[in-house]
């Protein structure tokens, strides 16, 4: 990289902070430094990498014009602060999901983004999922009409993917964890990316399996997007890793199924599923096209990250589903 590409710093090098200063450093697009509160962690990723390591965040932003953009990993009650601080140091910045736990700050990290007139996104990265990207091109279009119905089904089994379930932030919902605030806000934010906001829902959730934790892992909840009603069952023990979203118009309806990287439509009348392939190599890919995507946002191209209004409503969806959970009764976001 020259001496004049763009500065990334990566805050947080946990699994995630780790796989984001991965994925930028793969496009190609940016230099790569990284910063942590542990010192050795953030060494030892910036070794692995081949990338810089910072002692403090703050200071860099301070003492260094070149680093134009920043990405937040850290835990999620941190983020509105630290990108308020980024973006009133002239930084573009991407927040990981969720932007916060709490409506707290908001409005006013969407003025400090204004006044400062810098780009701020949340890190949903299932709207790099090739396969979603191309059905709500598709939907958008109305070939079958407008969508009246959803139909979701997720889950995978957590321990697999996340050993250490027990010992990080998804043990405590004041830290973003449960089923609601990890899993189900990235399938909720993709449905509100195509069908639009959620106005009101009914949750059922509960802890049924998951040892070691008291926080909920399985989750169904209704809910009415406007004129278009949507369910949701989604839980993070099943033995398999899967997600299918179904959209239904009266011409006909179109299938998401992540797990099978394809998408299809079936016309009313039809018989058969037209099938469209829709692969990933490997998980990275999408986190490298949301990368590219930042770039893109700060040099005023087209992009399809989260903004930050949309991901103040992912936070509204998580709070009204706990409330709905908890209290047992419908609830307006």
């Amino acid at each position: 990289m020259s001496s004049s590409s763009p500065q990334v710093l990566i805050i947080g090098c946990g699994s995630i902070g780790t796989r984001h200063a991965r994925t930028f450093l793969a496009t190609g697009r940016f230099d790569v430094f990284v910063c942590d509160t542990d010192p050795e962690r953030a060494a030892a990723v910036a070794s692995s990498l081949g990338v810089a390591a910072v002692p403090d965040w703050q200071a860099a932003l301070t003492e260094s014009s070149a680093i134009t953009h920043v990405l937040i990993a850290t835990p999620a009650p941190l983020h509105v602060a630290m990108a308020r601080t980024c973006l009133a140091a002239g930084k573009h910045v991407l927040i990981e999901k969720p932007l916060a736990l709490t409506m707290a700050g908001i409005d006013d990290l969407i003025r400090v983004r204004d006044a400062a007139d810098r780009f701020a996104g949340v890190a949903y990265v299932q709207h790099f999922a090739p396969a979603l990207q191309a059905a709500r091109t598709f939907l958008a279009a109305r070939t079958f009409g407008p969508i009246r119905h959803v139909t979701v089904n997720a889950g995978q089994h957590f321990p697999t993917f996340r050993p250490a379930y027990r010992e990080i932030y998804y043990n405590d919902h004041a830290q973003g964890g449960g089923a609601i605030q990890d899993a189900l806000t990235h399938v909720a934010n993709a449905v509100e990316w195509i069908v639009g906001p959620t106005t009101r829902l009914f949750c059922d959730a509960s802890h049924q399996v998951l040892e070691g934790v008291t926080v909920e892992d399985t989750v169904n909840l209704v809910a009415q997007n406007g004129p278009t009603r949507v369910s949701y069952a989604l839980n993070q023990f099943q033995a398999p890793n899967e997600l299918r979203c179904d959209f239904h118009a009266a011409g006909g309806s179109v299938r998401i199924e992540l797990h099978r990287q394809h998408w299809g439509v079936l016309p009313l009348g039809a018989t058969a599923w037209q099938w469209h392939a829709a692969p990933l190599e490997d998980r990275d890919q999408q986190f490298t096209a949301q990368a590219h995507a930042f770039l893109d946002a700060t040099e005023g191209r087209d992009h399809p990250i989260c903004t930050l209004e949309e991901g103040a409503q992912s936070i509204r969806f998580n709070l009204a589903a706990l409330q709905s959970a908890r209290e047992l009764r419908l609830v307006e976001p």
